[in-house]
């Protein structure tokens, strides 16, 4: 039996776990869930023969030194930061190692390495960086093996609420690590490229400068735009291209929404409140408001954020009972934006049988004999329950297939490295289908940004 250690069992481990053992028998796996804490890596073995729980630290070096030398492939599915330690070891040990997460600086420093070692160190392996890259680079290599000029690529990823269970006046729901959403766009400000002219916008302004995209079969959805698009130009080899932009999908009127915590500086992670843990959630709302005599919480609001009684947006914020004195925060020495989570996660959290969806969406603008032409690509994935949700599915499978690619000798190419090779993405873009993952493509016509 060859085994698998995979390090970390939360909710996108799920469907990564399942797939490998369904292939268990016949690949002939072992696999070692590994997690903090041990009733949860438990829960993911689903009593199968073919796997076994541990408990893991991984800042116990004794014990993660000992999981990984008796591995002969590891998983890592911890948040990006805890990745170093286990990639040190993996080269310490010789081994292969897939994660879901950003390339770090750190990980990029062992390439060398982990390429003298003939080691695979799989990165970006999820789905949004994952299935973005492997779809985008399928796309591009096609047109220009039939001789085509790329002059657009956009693309568009969100996780959301499945249609049936789209319930409230948001039309969102967390399905992935809340505080992530709330310091979305933080941090630097959206580079891009239209039509040759680099555009720049700052946070202020982020979610007031949004795309329209229509999926079929599944309406208008809007987009804002990620941090640095500009840095896909040398990964996906497009350093000539006239636009690139790659944003983050929401369902329409979210961005105007949202915009209103971001003016307010609801959304700022830079600071602790004072007394936090006995602020009122209504006492939350009148601190960044200004001082009046006679005017309520509420009047102040509509007045300092330019909205009518009868406005959605105002709706919108009764809906998360933001005005309510007897709720209270209850979190010590918290930043307005750890309050801001805490109080959307009352409201947005899903509900046992909700189902989460995963929208993505490419545009391919190109030359091709003397004429520009546009090939959009779109993927829906809905989710299947809370375990098996839409997220698990898109980020765990391809992680999964990789692993196998990699244990059987089909991904060969050495170092630290992303999915953009052909070795990687034919197969896994095409196995990912069978489980209902697949990209419906449909010629449009070109319009570019005639006004740049």
């Amino acid at each position: 039996m060859r085994t698998i250690l995979i390090i970390g069992a939360g909710r996108s481990a799920s469907s990564l776990i399942q797939y490998l053992l369904d292939k268990s028998q016949e690949e002939q796996l072992h696999l070692v869930i590994a997690d903090l804490s041990l009733e949860l890596a438990q829960k993911k073995t689903n009593k199968h023969p073919n796997a076994t729980a541990i408990a893991l630290d991984i800042f116990n070096e004794t014990q993660r030194k000992a999981a990984i030398q008796k591995s002969d492939i590891v998983i890592s599915m911890l948040p990006a930061h805890l990745h170093i330690e286990i990639a040190k070891d993996c080269v310490l040990f010789s081994k292969n190692l897939v994660t879901a997460s950003y390339i770090s600086d750190a990980m990029q420093e062992l390439d060398a390495e982990v390429k003298k070692n003939g080691l695979i160190f799989m990165n970006e392996m999820g789905l949004d960086p994952g299935i973005d890259h492997m779809s985008a680079m399928k796309g591009i290599d096609e047109i220009r093996e039939n001789g085509g000029k790329m002059l657009l690529f956009e693309s568009f990823c969100g996780g959301l609420v499945a249609p049936e269970s789209d319930n409230n006046l948001w039309n969102y729901k967390f399905t992935w690590a809340p505080r992530n959403v709330v310091l979305a766009g933080q941090g630097g400000v959206a580079k891009f490229i239209q039509e040759g002219t680099y555009k720049y916008i700052p946070y202020t302004s982020l979610f007031r400068r949004t795309e329209f995209l229509e999926v079929d079969g599944y309406g208008k959805f809007e987009a804002y735009s990620n941090r640095d698009s500009l840095k896909y130009r040398s990964i996906y080899g497009l350093e000539d291209i006239l636009t690139l932009y790659r944003g983050t999908i929401r369902k329409v009127g979210f961005s105007k929404a949202w915009n209103m915590f971001v003016q307010l500086g609801m959304t700022d992670d830079s600071y602790v409140m004072e007394d936090s843990e006995n602020m009122s959630y209504r006492q939350f709302m009148n601190s960044f408001l200004p001082y009046h005599p006679t005017d309520s919480v509420e009047i102040k609001t509509r007045l300092l954020l330019k909205i009518d009684q009868d406005d959605i947006m105002w709706d919108k914020l009764l809906e998360l009972d933001l005005f309510n004195d007897n709720k209270i925060v209850g979190l010590k020495n918290a930043t307005p934006a750890h309050i801001l989570e805490k109080i959307l996660s009352d409201s947005w959290t899903l509900e046992p049988n909700d189902k989460d969806m995963i929208v993505m969406y490419h545009k391919f603008g190109y030359e091709l004999n003397s004429k520009k032409v546009q090939m959009d690509s779109q993927m829906v994935c809905i989710g299947q329950d809370q375990t098996y949700t839409a997220m698990a599915k898109t980020v765990g499978l391809p992680v999964a297939m990789a692993t196998l690619l990699i244990l059987n000798g089909k991904i060969k190419t050495p170092g630290v490295q992303i999915p953009i090779r052909k070795e990687v993405y034919v197969p896994v873009l095409k196995e990912l289908e069978q489980y209902g993952i697949h990209f419906k493509e449909k010629p449009m016509p070109y319009l570019g940004y005639k006004y740049s």
